[in-house]
Protein backbone atom coordinates (compact mmCIF):
# COMPACT_ATOMS: atom_id res chain seq x y z
CA UNK A 1 0.00 0.00 0.00
CA UNK A 2 1.51 3.14 -0.87
CA UNK A 3 0.44 7.25 -0.51
CA UNK A 4 -0.36 7.93 -3.67
CA UNK A 5 -0.80 11.80 -3.83
CA UNK A 6 -1.15 14.71 -1.57
CA UNK A 7 -2.66 18.02 -1.64
CA UNK A 8 -3.90 21.42 0.15
CA UNK A 9 -6.15 23.75 -0.29
CA UNK A 10 -6.46 27.09 1.79
CA UNK A 11 -8.30 30.01 1.62
CA UNK A 12 -7.77 33.04 -0.46
CA UNK A 13 -6.90 35.57 2.40
CA UNK A 14 -3.66 35.77 3.16
CA UNK A 15 -1.99 38.52 5.87
CA UNK A 16 1.71 38.61 6.98
CA UNK A 17 2.16 38.15 10.98
CA UNK A 18 2.33 41.76 11.49
CA UNK A 19 -1.09 42.77 10.35
CA UNK A 20 -2.19 40.11 12.25
CA UNK A 21 -0.51 41.23 15.08
CA UNK A 22 -2.21 44.73 14.48
CA UNK A 23 -5.66 43.20 14.23
CA UNK A 24 -5.52 41.10 16.82
CA UNK A 25 -4.12 44.58 19.42
CA UNK A 26 -7.42 46.18 18.03
CA UNK A 27 -9.74 43.17 18.90
CA UNK A 28 -8.61 42.92 22.42
CA UNK A 29 -7.70 47.11 23.17
CA UNK A 30 -8.13 47.80 26.89
CA UNK A 31 -8.24 44.37 27.81
CA UNK A 32 -4.51 42.91 27.88
CA UNK A 33 -2.88 44.13 30.83
CA UNK A 34 0.61 44.13 29.03
CA UNK A 35 0.28 44.70 25.28
CA UNK A 36 3.96 43.80 24.60
CA UNK A 37 3.24 40.70 25.67
CA UNK A 38 1.35 39.55 22.78
CA UNK A 39 4.04 41.16 20.46
CA UNK A 40 6.38 38.88 22.30
CA UNK A 41 4.30 35.82 21.13
CA UNK A 42 3.50 36.44 17.72
CA UNK A 43 7.84 37.45 17.65
CA UNK A 44 8.31 34.15 18.69
CA UNK A 45 5.28 31.79 16.96
CA UNK A 46 8.50 31.12 14.19
CA UNK A 47 5.11 32.49 11.51
CA UNK A 48 5.40 34.69 8.70
CA UNK A 49 2.04 35.08 7.67
CA UNK A 50 -1.68 32.78 8.14
CA UNK A 51 -4.40 32.10 5.82
CA UNK A 52 -7.88 32.79 7.14
CA UNK A 53 -11.49 31.52 5.95
CA UNK A 54 -12.98 34.99 6.61
CA UNK A 55 -11.17 38.41 5.86
CA UNK A 56 -10.02 40.41 9.02
CA UNK A 57 -13.16 42.27 9.22
CA UNK A 58 -15.65 39.51 9.78
CA UNK A 59 -14.22 38.58 13.01
CA UNK A 60 -15.14 41.36 14.77
CA UNK A 61 -19.06 40.79 13.88
CA UNK A 62 -19.16 37.12 14.83
CA UNK A 63 -20.84 36.99 17.76
CA UNK A 64 -21.52 33.25 18.37
CA UNK A 65 -20.41 29.70 18.19
CA UNK A 66 -23.66 29.29 15.83
CA UNK A 67 -22.44 31.79 13.71
CA UNK A 68 -18.62 30.48 13.99
CA UNK A 69 -19.77 26.72 13.11
CA UNK A 70 -22.11 27.81 10.23
CA UNK A 71 -19.41 29.46 8.54
CA UNK A 72 -17.04 26.43 9.39
CA UNK A 73 -19.61 23.67 7.50
CA UNK A 74 -19.60 26.11 4.15
CA UNK A 75 -15.87 26.60 3.64
CA UNK A 76 -15.18 23.12 5.20
CA UNK A 77 -17.00 21.87 2.53
CA UNK A 78 -15.31 24.39 -0.56
CA UNK A 79 -11.19 23.40 0.73
CA UNK A 80 -12.20 20.07 1.05
CA UNK A 81 -13.19 19.71 -2.38
CA UNK A 82 -10.31 21.27 -3.80
CA UNK A 83 -7.75 19.48 -1.58
CA UNK A 84 -9.43 15.66 -2.38
CA UNK A 85 -9.70 16.87 -6.15
CA UNK A 86 -5.75 17.61 -6.28
CA UNK A 87 -4.47 15.24 -4.01
CA UNK A 88 -6.64 12.53 -6.59
CA UNK A 89 -4.90 14.65 -9.71
CA UNK A 90 -1.38 14.21 -8.62
CA UNK A 91 -2.38 9.92 -7.44
CA UNK A 92 -3.62 10.20 -11.57
CA UNK A 93 -6.82 8.13 -9.80
CA UNK A 94 -10.55 9.30 -10.87
CA UNK A 95 -12.89 10.08 -7.87
CA UNK A 96 -15.16 6.90 -8.95
CA UNK A 97 -12.21 4.64 -7.52
CA UNK A 98 -12.46 5.83 -4.17
CA UNK A 99 -13.90 3.30 -1.67
CA UNK A 100 -13.38 5.03 1.49
CA UNK A 101 -13.24 8.50 3.22
CA UNK A 102 -11.88 10.02 5.95
CA UNK A 103 -12.70 12.90 7.46
CA UNK A 104 -10.57 14.57 10.38
CA UNK A 105 -11.59 17.94 12.34
CA UNK A 106 -11.45 19.57 15.47
CA UNK A 107 -12.47 23.02 14.32
CA UNK A 108 -16.25 22.10 13.75
CA UNK A 109 -18.91 20.00 14.06
CA UNK A 110 -21.67 18.96 11.52
CA UNK A 111 -24.23 15.94 11.16
CA UNK A 112 -24.52 14.84 8.34
CA UNK A 113 -20.54 15.00 8.81
CA UNK A 114 -18.51 16.95 5.73
CA UNK A 115 -17.59 13.71 4.27
CA UNK A 116 -21.31 12.88 3.75
CA UNK A 117 -22.03 16.77 2.22
CA UNK A 118 -19.29 15.86 0.03
CA UNK A 119 -20.28 13.07 -0.96
CA UNK A 120 -23.29 14.75 -2.53
CA UNK A 121 -21.27 17.88 -3.87
CA UNK A 122 -18.62 15.89 -5.61
CA UNK A 123 -21.32 12.70 -7.27
CA UNK A 124 -19.17 10.47 -5.26
CA UNK A 125 -19.83 6.75 -5.13
CA UNK A 126 -22.78 6.28 -3.00
CA UNK A 127 -20.97 3.27 -1.73
CA UNK A 128 -18.18 5.08 -0.30
CA UNK A 129 -17.06 3.98 3.46
CA UNK A 130 -16.85 6.96 5.59
CA UNK A 131 -15.42 7.77 8.93
CA UNK A 132 -15.96 11.11 10.30
CA UNK A 133 -13.37 11.34 13.09
CA UNK A 134 -13.32 14.57 15.61
CA UNK A 135 -11.52 15.63 19.18
CA UNK A 136 -7.90 13.98 17.67
CA UNK A 137 -6.65 17.78 17.02
CA UNK A 138 -3.27 17.54 16.09
CA UNK A 139 -2.49 13.99 15.47
CA UNK A 140 -5.29 13.56 13.47
CA UNK A 141 -3.39 13.78 10.41
CA UNK A 142 -0.83 11.29 10.82
CA UNK A 143 -3.80 9.10 12.77
CA UNK A 144 -5.70 9.44 9.50
CA UNK A 145 -3.28 7.81 7.18
CA UNK A 146 -2.72 5.19 10.02
CA UNK A 147 -6.66 4.21 9.66
CA UNK A 148 -6.45 4.76 5.87
CA UNK A 149 -3.98 2.28 5.85
CA UNK A 150 -5.80 -0.47 8.19
CA UNK A 151 -8.69 0.17 5.47
CA UNK A 152 -6.26 -0.77 2.18
CA UNK A 153 -4.43 -3.14 4.00
CA UNK A 154 -8.28 -4.76 4.65
CA UNK A 155 -9.27 -4.29 1.39
CA UNK A 156 -6.12 -3.78 -0.88
CA UNK A 157 -8.25 -3.46 -4.37
CA UNK A 158 -9.23 -0.45 -2.92
CA UNK A 159 -8.06 3.26 -2.90
CA UNK A 160 -8.28 5.55 0.94
CA UNK A 161 -8.63 9.22 0.85
CA UNK A 162 -8.27 11.15 4.37
CA UNK A 163 -9.67 14.96 4.64
CA UNK A 164 -8.32 17.32 6.96
CA UNK A 165 -10.25 20.49 7.33
CA UNK A 166 -9.11 23.13 9.90
CA UNK A 167 -10.55 26.38 10.27
CA UNK A 168 -8.66 27.26 13.60
CA UNK A 169 -9.43 31.07 13.95
CA UNK A 170 -12.88 30.65 13.66
CA UNK A 171 -12.19 29.10 17.61
CA UNK A 172 -10.28 32.15 18.48
CA UNK A 173 -12.13 33.64 21.83
CA UNK A 174 -12.56 37.40 22.31
CA UNK A 175 -13.00 36.83 26.22
CA UNK A 176 -10.54 34.19 26.74
CA UNK A 177 -7.36 36.14 27.40
CA UNK A 178 -5.70 33.16 29.10
CA UNK A 179 -1.96 32.50 27.78
CA UNK A 180 -2.76 29.46 25.55
CA UNK A 181 -5.32 31.57 23.65
CA UNK A 182 -3.15 34.63 23.33
CA UNK A 183 -0.07 31.96 21.82
CA UNK A 184 -2.67 30.34 19.58
CA UNK A 185 -3.58 33.60 18.44
CA UNK A 186 -0.25 33.78 16.96
CA UNK A 187 0.45 30.75 16.23
CA UNK A 188 -2.73 28.57 14.67
CA UNK A 189 -4.16 29.03 10.76
CA UNK A 190 -6.93 27.79 8.09
CA UNK A 191 -6.16 25.52 5.67
CA UNK A 192 -7.10 21.39 4.44
CA UNK A 193 -5.17 18.87 2.86
CA UNK A 194 -5.82 15.25 1.70
CA UNK A 195 -4.10 12.22 1.38
CA UNK A 196 -4.79 9.25 -1.48
CA UNK A 197 -3.92 5.88 0.35
CA UNK A 198 -3.86 2.96 -2.37
CA UNK A 199 -4.37 -0.89 -1.53
CA UNK A 200 -1.32 -3.54 -2.81
CA UNK A 201 -3.44 -3.84 -5.71
CA UNK A 202 -4.37 -0.49 -6.81
CA UNK A 203 -1.61 0.33 -10.22
CA UNK A 204 0.10 3.73 -8.63
CA UNK A 205 4.45 3.43 -8.80
CA UNK A 206 4.73 6.83 -6.76
CA UNK A 207 4.61 7.85 -3.63
CA UNK A 208 6.34 6.08 0.02
CA UNK A 209 5.06 2.41 0.92
CA UNK A 210 3.45 2.70 3.97
CA UNK A 211 5.47 -0.57 6.15
CA UNK A 212 3.29 0.04 9.43
CA UNK A 213 2.23 2.41 11.95
CA UNK A 214 1.98 2.80 15.86
CA UNK A 215 -0.75 4.69 17.78
CA UNK A 216 0.79 4.92 21.54
CA UNK A 217 -1.58 6.55 24.40
CA UNK A 218 0.32 8.24 27.15
CA UNK A 219 -2.27 7.94 30.70
CA UNK A 220 -3.40 10.74 32.36
CA UNK A 221 -2.46 13.34 30.10
CA UNK A 222 -5.87 14.49 28.89
CA UNK A 223 -5.53 17.87 30.66
CA UNK A 224 -1.98 18.81 28.21
CA UNK A 225 -3.91 19.81 25.37
CA UNK A 226 -7.76 19.99 24.08
CA UNK A 227 -10.78 21.97 24.17
CA UNK A 228 -13.05 23.08 26.67
CA UNK A 229 -16.74 23.53 24.86
CA UNK A 230 -18.99 25.76 26.02
CA UNK A 231 -22.20 27.93 24.72
CA UNK A 232 -19.43 30.00 23.26
CA UNK A 233 -17.79 27.07 21.35
CA UNK A 234 -14.20 25.90 21.12
CA UNK A 235 -11.86 27.43 24.08
CA UNK A 236 -8.20 25.95 23.54
CA UNK A 237 -6.31 23.71 26.21
CA UNK A 238 -2.65 24.29 25.90
CA UNK A 239 -0.30 23.17 28.53
CA UNK A 240 3.06 23.67 28.86
CA UNK A 241 4.18 20.62 29.36
CA UNK A 242 3.60 19.68 26.00
CA UNK A 243 7.17 20.60 24.70
CA UNK A 244 8.27 18.51 27.65
CA UNK A 245 5.88 15.57 26.72
CA UNK A 246 7.10 15.64 23.48
CA UNK A 247 10.71 15.63 24.47
CA UNK A 248 9.88 12.50 26.96
CA UNK A 249 7.82 10.36 24.27
CA UNK A 250 8.32 10.74 20.68
CA UNK A 251 12.07 9.06 20.37
CA UNK A 252 11.44 5.83 22.93
CA UNK A 253 7.99 5.72 20.12
CA UNK A 254 9.61 5.87 17.06
CA UNK A 255 12.06 3.42 18.41
CA UNK A 256 9.66 1.08 19.03
CA UNK A 257 8.33 0.98 15.99
CA UNK A 258 11.55 1.10 13.80
CA UNK A 259 12.83 -2.06 16.21
CA UNK A 260 9.50 -3.87 15.32
CA UNK A 261 10.91 -3.98 11.76
CA UNK A 262 14.60 -4.23 12.44
CA UNK A 263 15.53 -0.80 11.97
CA UNK A 264 16.91 2.08 13.90
CA UNK A 265 16.52 6.10 13.92
CA UNK A 266 20.16 5.91 12.17
CA UNK A 267 18.36 4.35 9.22
CA UNK A 268 15.64 7.17 8.32
CA UNK A 269 16.41 9.75 6.33
CA UNK A 270 13.09 11.29 5.48
CA UNK A 271 11.06 12.89 8.33
CA UNK A 272 7.18 14.36 7.99
CA UNK A 273 7.01 15.60 11.02
CA UNK A 274 3.89 17.90 12.78
CA UNK A 275 4.41 21.70 12.52
CA UNK A 276 3.48 22.10 16.66
CA UNK A 277 5.28 25.21 17.01
CA UNK A 278 9.04 26.28 17.41
CA UNK A 279 9.25 24.96 20.93
CA UNK A 280 7.23 21.73 20.04
CA UNK A 281 9.63 21.23 16.95
CA UNK A 282 12.88 21.57 19.24
CA UNK A 283 11.27 19.25 21.36
CA UNK A 284 11.20 16.71 18.88
CA UNK A 285 14.46 17.15 17.26
CA UNK A 286 16.02 16.51 20.73
CA UNK A 287 13.62 13.90 21.35
CA UNK A 288 14.90 12.15 17.99
CA UNK A 289 18.43 13.63 18.20
CA UNK A 290 18.26 14.95 14.84
CA UNK A 291 20.79 17.31 13.58
CA UNK A 292 20.38 21.15 12.32
CA UNK A 293 18.25 20.94 9.10
CA UNK A 294 16.53 17.36 9.36
CA UNK A 295 13.00 18.59 9.76
CA UNK A 296 13.58 21.65 7.74
CA UNK A 297 10.37 20.74 5.87
CA UNK A 298 8.03 21.26 9.00
CA UNK A 299 9.68 24.35 9.68
CA UNK A 300 9.23 25.93 6.48
CA UNK A 301 5.78 24.91 7.09
CA UNK A 302 4.80 26.23 10.17
CA UNK A 303 6.69 29.50 8.91
CA UNK A 304 4.89 29.78 5.54
CA UNK A 305 1.25 28.84 6.67
CA UNK A 306 1.51 28.44 10.32
CA UNK A 307 0.21 25.52 12.40
CA UNK A 308 -2.70 24.13 10.68
CA UNK A 309 -3.53 21.45 13.70
CA UNK A 310 -4.50 18.22 12.23
CA UNK A 311 -3.53 19.44 8.39
CA UNK A 312 -0.12 20.51 9.23
CA UNK A 313 1.39 17.19 9.02
CA UNK A 314 -0.35 16.22 5.67
CA UNK A 315 1.37 19.51 4.68
CA UNK A 316 4.53 18.73 5.36
CA UNK A 317 3.82 15.41 3.51
CA UNK A 318 2.42 17.26 0.27
CA UNK A 319 5.85 19.16 0.58
CA UNK A 320 8.09 16.42 0.62
CA UNK A 321 6.55 14.75 -2.12
CA UNK A 322 6.36 17.36 -4.63
CA UNK A 323 9.87 19.42 -3.71
CA UNK A 324 12.04 17.13 -1.05
CA UNK A 325 11.48 13.59 -2.97
CA UNK A 326 14.20 11.42 -0.94
CA UNK A 327 16.17 8.77 -2.67
CA UNK A 328 13.85 5.11 -3.95
CA UNK A 329 14.27 3.57 -0.94
CA UNK A 330 15.02 5.64 1.57
CA UNK A 331 13.30 4.83 5.17
CA UNK A 332 10.88 7.63 6.43
CA UNK A 333 8.62 8.56 8.94
CA UNK A 334 5.52 10.77 9.56
CA UNK A 335 4.49 11.67 13.32
CA UNK A 336 2.40 13.65 14.84
CA UNK A 337 0.95 14.15 18.97
CA UNK A 338 -1.99 15.55 19.94
CA UNK A 339 -4.90 15.56 22.57
CA UNK A 340 -4.85 12.44 24.39
CA UNK A 341 -2.15 12.90 24.88
CA UNK A 342 -1.05 10.57 22.41
CA UNK A 343 1.56 9.80 19.37
CA UNK A 344 1.16 8.40 15.53
CA UNK A 345 3.50 7.01 14.04
CA UNK A 346 3.88 5.87 10.51
CA UNK A 347 7.16 4.07 9.13
CA UNK A 348 7.33 4.94 5.21
CA UNK A 349 9.93 3.65 2.38
CA UNK A 350 10.25 5.66 -0.76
Amino acid sequence: MRIAGAGSAFPKHYYPQAVLLAALREYWRGQIENPRMLDQLHAHAGVDGRHLVLPLERYYDLKNFGEFNRIWIDAAQELGERAIRCAMSRAGLELSQIGALFFVSVTGIASPSIDARLINRMNLPTNIRRTPIFGLGCVAGAAGVARAADYVRAYPDQVAVLLSVELCSLTLQREDLSLANLVSSGLFGDGAAAVVVAGADVPVNSGPEIIATASVFYPDTEEVMGWDISEKGFRIVLSREVPEVVREHLGPDVDALLAQHGFERAQVGSWVMHTGGPKVLEAAEESLGMKKGEIQASWDCLRRVGNLSSASVLCVLEDVMLNRRPEPGTLGVMAALGPGFCSEVVLLRW
